[in-house]
């Protein structure tokens, strides 16, 4: 039978080991991304394993503590992130675990728990449910770079590579507090595009001081303005595109094709093998292109959740309620929206 035991990743030192050999670990496990979680909003963090305290550890799903009045009391798997694979080797063991967490949920009240797999969790476990869809995009970067560039999309990669050549756009990286407010800069014009409050910039910052150098914040100019800008995680052998942002009047200037080609050539400069493009919602058909044009690999998200209870989809109700505020609403307040308002999603 399975023995199962809790401890916090941020304290135990066989965590960040544990994570670092596992191999379907993401950045999304790391000490890294749950310390920033918890600076950020007062996420508390858990590791749920498969082991006795102070054997190594051999399997585990690592979760988070959301308390809001507004969106409810549930367990996370993890908040902000595209997905967090329970890392596990069987079937018992997981089952193991989630009957645990089932039990925490009816004996603590909470709503519900919440999985974000790469694998289809809900077909391989009893009492799962499906929740919500999305597409993951990732590259294989283990071919040379002259075979990749030619397995890119001719126009809406290559030629948009080439146009920004041409027009003698700047590359830059770095983790430094300039290039992050340029890449905010950006990244609230292109929220309120989107009819949604942006996350506050002491988010950014918590991640850039956990990451240290394995974030980079890229952006791409023209005569010092900004174009465009992403930003990058690196965990193991894998670079993970997080967040994005651009002038949509610069758009046709090329500097998000450039962005990305210029992440790759670094990424294979230090040995990385695959470039996770993050998830993307299946009706976004714009995005999902963008991302297919650069010859990824698309599988499924099956986001679930374990619940006794019926549970609202904040969104249903919010996002009409932000297309409508949001155009109204100054910097300063679309700013101090997302700064109220993100500690609830999760």
């Amino acid at each position: 039978m399975t023995k199962i035991c809790e401890i916090d990743p941020l304290q135990d030192p066989r965590w960040d080991e544990f994570v670092e050999s596992h191999p379907r670990a993401s950045v999304f496990h790391t000490s890294r991304w749950l310390r920033a979680l918890r600076l950020a909003y007062g996420y508390e963090s858990s590791a749920l394993c498969t082991v006795l305290p102070g054997e190594r550890l051999s399997g585990a799903l690592v979760y988070c503590c959301v308390k809001s009045w507004l969106t409810g009391r549930r367990l996370v798997s993890l908040p902000f992130s595209d997905h967090c694979e329970p890392l596990v080797e069987d079937r018992e063991a997981l089952e193991t675990l989630l009957a645990y967490l089932n039990n925490r949920l009816r004996d603590e009240h909470w709503d519900y728990l919440e999985l974000r797999p790469v694998t289809d969790v809900a077909s391989r476990s009893r009492n799962v449910e499906r929740s919500f869809s999305y597409l993951l995009h990732t590259v294989d970067l283990s071919k040379t770079k002259e075979a990749l560039f030619s397995s890119f999309h001719k126009d809406c990669v290559q030629r948009k590579i080439r146009r920004a050549e041409r027009e003698s756009l700047t590359y830059e990286s770095g983790n430094t507090e300039e290039i992050l407010m340029r890449f905010y800069g950006l990244f609230l014009r292109t929220r309120r595009r989107h009819h949604l409050p942006p996350q506050h910039h002491s988010w950014f910052r918590h991640l850039s001081r956990t990451f240290r150098d394995k974030l980079q914040f890229r952006v791409v100019s023209q005569k010092g303005q900004p174009v465009a800008s992403i930003l990058t995680l690196k965990q193991g052998g894998t670079i993970t595109y997080k967040y994005g942002c651009s002038d949509p009047s610069r758009n046709n200037l090329g500097g998000m094709a450039l962005l990305f080609w210029r992440t790759i050539e670094e990424a294979k400069s230090e040995g990385l093998m695959r470039f996770d493009l993050g998830r993307s919602e299946p009706q976004n058909t714009g995005l999902t292109n963008f991302k297919e044009h650069w010859a990824s690999e698309r599988s499924e998200l099956n986001y679930c959740r374990i619940s006794d209870r019926r549970s609202t989809d904040w969104s249903g109700w919010s996002r009409p309620l932000m297309e409508k505020m949001v155009p109204l609403m100054p910097d300063w307040s679309l700013v101090t929206a997302g700064k109220l308002l993100y500690r609830h999603i999760g």
